[in-house]
């Protein structure tokens, strides 16, 4: 089965199950549906920075500071964060990632409410070849400083995500 012959869950404004539909169709009718972001720090707290395949569906051959993707029908966001992080970071028996915040991301490539989290991974990574064309651990000022040039061609929903984040995080006393 190819990745747009999947079928997700079509979604409202309010994140309620409204249908079911291909994924290729989902992208095609611009339809709201569900995504997780999962930010994954190494020991040191670096975070996990890659380019995206070429052959990907959506944003191909862009820079992302998150792995992740979207929900197949009757999936969970927490279920969805875990498998995605281990598919795309090549590991088994990471932590239940955190669950952060949830926004409707809203600009290219259409609509879906997307669940931020974040987890910590200690383990190597082989990350796979269909999703990942390169990679990195970043500290987080060379992360900010990356983003800041602009040099590279971010996926707009990650950089959405990586901008809310940030707020998040300064609004928290500890700003971790």
């Amino acid at each position: 089965m190819s990745a747009a012959d999947e079928v997700l869950d079509v979604v409202d404004r309010d994140d309620r199950v409204t249908g079911r539909a291909p994924r290729g169709e989902v992208y095609a009718r611009g339809l709201i549906h569900r995504c997780v972001f999962v930010r994954a720090r190494d020991a040191a707290g670096r975070i996990f920075v890659h380019r995206r395949t070429a052959t990907k569906l959506v944003f191909p051959a862009h820079y992302d500071m998150f792995v992740g993707g979207v929900l197949g029908a009757g999936e969970d966001y927490a279920g969805a964060a875990l498998r995605e992080a281990e598919e795309e970071l090549g590991v088994r028996g990471l932590p239940q990632p955190e669950p952060l915040f949830k926004f409707l991301y809203e600009g290219p490539g259409g609509a879906w409410w997307s669940y931020v989290h974040e987890v910590r991974c200690e383990l190597p990574v082989d990350p796979q070849p269909s999703e990942v064309a390169w990679h990195a651990w970043l500290p987080r000022e060379e992360l900010a400083r990356r983003v800041a040039e602009g040099a590279w061609p971010w996926v707009p929903d990650g950089l959405e995500a990586y901008r809310r984040l940030e707020a998040y995080r300064a609004r928290r006393p500890s700003g971790a």
